[in-house]
């Protein structure tokens, strides 16, 4: 049933994924959550398998796959098949085919065809920083945020940005700046027209990585670490469409949605868990542990179904209906991995949360990932919409 629909050829690149996940990226994922690095082996194995370019235009050598082209479905199990594995690598995968998901949609033709290339033919890996987060945490003494100047030719980025997932491990970031200030896209006050997104070559010298910033309870292997632009500068043909264009054609929403995705494949790894340690362990006859599993079982079919309702809102051009969807789902999915998720943890027991077993990562993962936005502002945001309020689809500020 979880198949929702879809075609044999869709069907099988959703397999190829999970057969990479069972067997290569979940053995893997201890290592990379231990010594918090890149998942650079398995990105390898994306690329290798042919699926490294899912979101690439199938002009340009790839599938396809995206919001605004008539399957997304199927970008997103794919997503949900690699959380399964290794949330961590499953949100910088996300990194990377949502850059490529905007420079299709934004990009010019000499570009696309000059970086497109770069990602089918040699396996280069791309990601999107915003992270200018303007007020300060207890204790902490730098301020972020990045200046930009026009020059002849380009522009010079200086500055520092945080958050900024697969930092040394990809080629290619799509910088958020803004003209007004720091503050980047989520970050920033001013005016929507002062946003740039510009292409950052990360092989620069100029650009340098500073992981002792980055020492989290979960999401350790997106190695999202503080990163220094010291006067960096990209070149005019750098720059990705108009400026403004990122926030008033509402990019962002179209990824809010893709999130939920990834919480949905640590919600299933839960409950798949929960199922093997529980027949193992012979307590099926439980009433308790069968309500747990029933519970379960409906949260990961519900988030199934809300996924396939939003996709395929964007994959009819419904893009109005998509957005706010999209945030709906973004919140009962986060509520519905959450409450599998603790639920495996009571039928299983504390035995679950010893290492090296799976769950302990995946309860530290999530619940560090589902902090990427503020639930609490997103569910107001979805009132605010019903009341006919001026509201923020993107960034859900109150």
């Amino acid at each position: 049933m979880l198949t929702l629909d879809l075609i044999p050829q869709q069907q099988e690149l959703v397999e190829r994924t999970a057969v990479l996940g069972r067997e290569h990226f979940k053995a893997r994922a201890a290592h990379y959550d231990d010594t918090a690095t890149f998942p650079a082996e398995d990105f390898d194995d994306l690329f290798h398998a042919g699926l490294h370019a899912a979101a690439v235009p199938k002009a340009y050598g790839g599938f396809g796959l995206g919001p605004y082209h008539d399957d997304v479905f199927t970008l997103w199990m794919m997503t949900k098949e690699i959380a399964k594995a290794d949330l961590s690598l499953a949100r910088c995968w996300e990194g990377h085919v949502n850059s490529l998901v905007l420079l299709d949609g934004l990009a010019n033709e000499a570009q696309k065809a000059r970086w497109f290339e770069g990602v089918v033919q040699r396996g280069e890996k791309w990601v999107a920083w915003s992270g200018e987060p303007q007020s300060r945490a207890p204790g902490q003494q730098l301020r972020f945020g990045t200046t930009v100047e026009k020059v002849d030719g380009g522009y010079i980025v200086d500055g520092t940005k945080v958050f900024s997932t697969s930092a040394g491990g990809v080629e290619w970031a799509i910088l958020l700046v803004n003209t007004a200030g720091p503050g980047g896209a989520r970050h920033a006050t001013e005016a929507a027209e002062s946003l740039l997104l510009l292409a950052c070559d990360l092989s620069d010298s100029t650009v340098t990585f500073d992981g002792s910033w980055w020492d989290p309870i979960g999401m350790r292997a997106t190695v999202s670490h503080l990163v220094h632009f010291d006067r960096t500068f990209i070149p005019d043909s750098h720059l990705i469409g108009a400026p403004g264009q990122y926030l008033q054609g509402g990019w962002q929403t179209c990824f809010t949605p893709h999130y939920a995705a990834s919480f949905l494949g640590a919600a299933e790894a839960a409950y798949t868990y929960a199922l093997e340690y529980l027949t193992t362990q012979n307590k099926g006859h439980d009433p308790y542990v069968q309500q747990h599993i029933g519970q379960m079982a409906i949260n990961v079919e519900t988030a199934h179904l809300w996924l396939r309702h939003v996709a395929r809102l964007w994959e009819t051009g419904c893009y109005d209906e998509a957005q706010l969807a999209g945030s709906r789902a973004r919140f009962f999915i986060e509520e519905l991995a959450e409450e599998t998720v603790k639920r495996c943890i009571r039928a299983c027991g504390a035995r679950s949360l010893n290492r090296p077993g799976p769950l302990e990562r995946i309860y530290r993962d999530l619940s560090f990932y589902v902090r990427h936005d503020n639930a609490d502002h997103i569910l107001a945001t979805i009132g605010k919409s019903q009341l006919g309020q001026a509201h923020d689809g993107s960034f859900f500020t109150p």
